[in-house]
């Protein structure tokens, strides 16, 4: 009995030693390690082609890693299995943003904030993303209600600011545009992109 507790307890100690020498993905994703986070989940989806987990880490890294096409496949590959996983309807909606298939993207993150609770962690990004088509396609107005949503989600992103001051500028609203540069401005004074803005909205307002 005891030379059975004794392998038990050695198997036990060996699963803890690979386990601890095992790369988490997650981590690497968080460091930066986009390439090496790749290469790992690649690994645990081969081993289970149902980790959602998995999934989630690999387009992230994609997509941060600037390979947003396949970002895309693979998000889409992974929601046929997991097709109501708000992380994934995220992030297929950013690998859509950043080959530019606005209408797509605009749709996917419509989709990610209608199921995603209102505290979820990319609410305020798919807001500030959504905010950037509407720029892109001339639609200043709803630029400015989805960045002001936005900014109001996470109020302490200086660059949000600046392109919800820059969205009420060039809808007209020069006043509101003002307060938005003033905002990035007291949250980074030296945010060029705000200086600039509010000096153009002030020579409006004069």
């Amino acid at each position: 009995m005891k030379k059975f507790a004794f392998v038990f307890a050695f198997l036990f100690f060996l699963t803890g030693i690979f386990a601890q020498s095992k790369p988490d993905a997650l981590v690497l994703y968080r460091n930066g390690n986009y390439a090496d986070a790749i290469k790992i989940c690649e690994q645990e989806i081969a081993a289970n082609p149902k980790n959602i987990d998995s999934y989630c880490v690999l387009c992230w890294s994609l997509v941060r890693n600037r390979q947003y096409a396949e970002g895309e496949v693979r998000a889409t590959e992974a929601r046929k299995v997991a097709p109501r996983d708000v992380r994934l309807m995220e992030i297929l909606a950013e690998a859509k943003y950043y080959q530019g298939k606005n209408n797509e993207a605009l749709e996917m993150f419509r989709t990610y904030i209608a199921n995603a609770p209102s505290n979820a962690a990319r609410i305020g990004n798919a807001y500030y993303y959504m905010g950037e088509i509407y720029i892109r396609q001339g639609k200043y107005q709803h630029a400015d209600i989805s960045m002001t949503m936005s900014v109001y989600t996470e109020p302490l992103v200086d660059v949000w600011w600046t392109r919800c001051g820059y969205a009420r500028e060039m809808a007209g609203s020069y006043a509101s545009a003002l307060d938005a540069y003033n905002k990035a401005l007291e949250l980074k004074a030296s945010n060029a992109d705000a200086a600039r803005g509010k000096e153009r909205v002030t020579a409006r307002l004069r």
